[in-house]
């Protein structure tokens, strides 16, 4: 997450500790690719008909891990936007989660190169 820029800056001195925004370094499109992708999460999780056919061919791990990232991101978008907070901040939010359920399936799922 911190590769992507997606975690937040810290202005920190002695016992204050303050943080600001996200950092924005490392890679500007995989970071953007990820935000688009958190807004799916203002929806309902769901596997429609045409995610069913298209993971079928998928490893069960991974399978498993995506239902979970869906189940978790659309239930925090909902509590974080209960709270108040500003979409763009929630979808941000949600991408850095987001990074680490894709950096779950990389770990698990070997390589087929």
């Amino acid at each position: 997450m911190g590769y992507l820029g997606l975690v937040p800056s810290e202005y920190s001195t002695g016992e204050s500790r303050v943080q600001g925004k996200i950092t924005k370094t490392g890679n500007g499109h995989a970071r953007r690719i990820l935000v688009e992708s958190a807004w799916s999460y203002r929806h309902p999780a769901r596997m429609s008909h045409g995610l069913v056919v298209r993971n079928q061919d998928q490893p069960k791990a991974v399978r498993e891990v995506a239902w979970r990232a869906q189940l978790r991101l659309c239930s925090r978008f909902r509590r974080l936007a209960a709270r108040g907070l500003p979409q763009n901040k929630i979808c941000v939010a949600i991408a850095r989660e987001l990074a680490a359920f894709v950096w779950d399936i990389a770990r698990q799922v070997p390589a087929t190169h």
